[in-house]
């Protein structure tokens, strides 16, 4: 922790970034004029009051950032855990569940919801470390308790994966192959795009000059968004929940990219992370391993039946979607005609920047990197701005040890360390079982009866999104604010 200034500083955090922290949206706080002075107190509850000389107190209300504001605005960059989301919350998502039930209960069948609930795999396996259970057993039970909650299909992630991947690999052989296609300039290295944190910082710091490097593949989690709401609920009231490692999500979920004009809602309606479903268990007395067993449902398949079991796979690479990996081999393969049964990393400046080299004849045809955490992708960048950058690829994501060790996984236990923790979890993400994309018939029969192909227009439409600089402004109302809880969930988010 450093010295106190006019605003509170930290130091030595790996996912927090503060080129400012001025808020340029004005608020308003509304409370009684007082022409002798008042002080603020503090309750227990975390409420704040007005004290006035006479002894008098008046609450006073909290302030509320959208996450529209929070996109708008250049002034801050730090993790998502800084926003106060109305429309992302846990609240939300029980107010949902009950509104749904009373409307059933009062026979409104036409305003009734269908709810659908998305798993993907790192909160998953958060929350299996937590209660001792195997991933498997986890997920089964997790979809009972979405189920007793309201919930009327529940899916894992995983044809978002695959689909992610597929349209990453694509991608980034069509910019290899042609500086230019459609007059439009695609550059080398292409950077992963599936983590929102490392996209909104590009957005915001370094704007247009970066962003023609991002792969324009959505994330996994927008991937299942367009899946739900445009193939499954097509013309049906379709309520979109999707359960993640990060925060961050929540602010991507919102992103008017992501609206959708012909089912007029969003194609992820609300996000809850593995440390908000944690208090939720806890909140209600529910424990995971009390829960019997139930099965994910894959309604693009069918949407009333093939129910199965809980079967987690995993893919080659890291456990923030193996992207660096999957697209290293395929490369190799289609431009080279190289098949490579394992890839070897070298560690550079630290375990969280690491490179893998692929060379032929004592030519290097691929330099691929991987890049975690927030200080590494500073120095990546600078690297790429003075053009000293030689790779072709590399996936970059926000969090130190990327995407298992996501600032909304669930908190280490008292006496236990951040590291075990992670440890832990890659331990158990290793164990999984191995599966290739290119294996999944679902993703196969979705381009054809879905998008009519891989490569058309509706393809694109649905599997690729654009980024936006947000250009700076200058407002004589910035404020500048941080508050303590901010301070005390980045310092932790850093540390898990």
């Amino acid at each position: 922790m450093s010295r106190f200034s006019g605003v509170l500083q930290l130091t030595d955090l790996d996912d927090f970034i503060s080129p400012s922290q001025e808020c340029i949206k004005p608020v308003e706080i509304k409370k009684e004029k007082s022409g002798t002075g008042s002080k603020v107190k503090i309750q227990e509850d975390g409420s704040y009051f007005q004290i006035e000389e006479d002894g008098s107190a008046q609450k006073l209300q909290k302030v509320e950032i959208t996450l529209a504001d929070c996109l708008a605005c250049s002034g801050c960059i730090t993790t998502a855990e800084s926003v106060l989301v109305t429309q992302q919350s846990q609240e939300e998502l029980l107010r949902v569940f009950a509104e749904n039930r009373k409307l059933k209960l009062e026979g409104k069948l036409d305003d009734v919801k269908i709810i659908v609930v998305s798993i993907s795999m790192q909160p998953l396996l958060s929350l299996s470390v937590k209660y001792n259970l195997l991933p498997n057993q986890c997920a089964a039970k997790l979809i009972t308790y979405f189920k007793e909650l309201g919930a009327d299909i529940v899916v894992d992630m995983a044809i978002a994966d695959d689909f992610a991947l597929l349209e990453a690999q694509k991608e980034f052989i069509k910019r290899y192959r042609a500086t230019e296609s459609d007059g439009e300039k695609y550059l080398l290295p292409m950077l992963a795009s599936s983590c929102p944190g490392w996209v909104c910082y590009a957005e915001k710091t370094h704007g247009s000059y970066i962003l023609p490097y991002i792969s324009t593949t959505k994330s996994p989690q927008q991937i299942m968004g367009s899946l739900i709401k445009q193939w499954v609920g097509k013309n049906q009231r379709i309520y979109h929940v999707t359960v993640m490692p990060c925060y961050d999500k929540k602010l991507e979920a919102s992103r008017e990219d992501f609206f959708s004009q012909e089912s007029n809602s969003r194609d992820v309606d609300c996000v809850i992370t593995a440390i908000e479903l944690d208090q939720m268990l806890a909140n209600e007395s529910v424990s995971l391993k009390d829960l019997h067993d139930s099965k994910f449902s894959q309604p693009w398949l069918n949407f009333h039946g093939d129910d199965v079991y809980p079967y987690l796979l995993k893919h080659a690479g890291s456990g923030s979607g193996g992207y660096s990996d999957h697209i290293f081999r395929y490369a190799a393969k289609e431009l080279f005609g190289i098949t490579l049964n394992e890839i070897q990393y070298k560690n550079l400046r630290n375990p969280d920047f690491k490179e893998a080299i692929l060379e032929r004849d004592g030519k290097i045809l691929l330099r691929f990197a991987i890049a975690n955490g927030f200080k590494n992708i500073q120095n990546f960048v600078q690297k790429l701005k003075r053009g000293k950058s030689q790779y072709h690829y590399v996936e970059v994501m926000a969090c130190p040890s990327g995407c298992l060790n996501g600032g909304a996984q669930v908190r280490p236990k008292e006496g236990i360390s951040a590291k075990e923790i992670v440890t832990e979890l890659e331990k158990m993400f290793y164990d999984l079982p191995l599966c290739s994309p290119d294996d999944n018939k679902s993703v196969k029969m979705l381009y054809d009866c879905w998008l009519g192909g891989q490569d058309t227009d509706k393809a694109c439409a649905m599997l690729h999104t654009k980024y936006h600089a947000v250009e700076k402004t200058i407002n004589a109302l910035n404020i500048k604010w941080l508050s303590i809880k901010l301070v005390l969930s980045t310092y932790g988010s850093s540390k898990s």
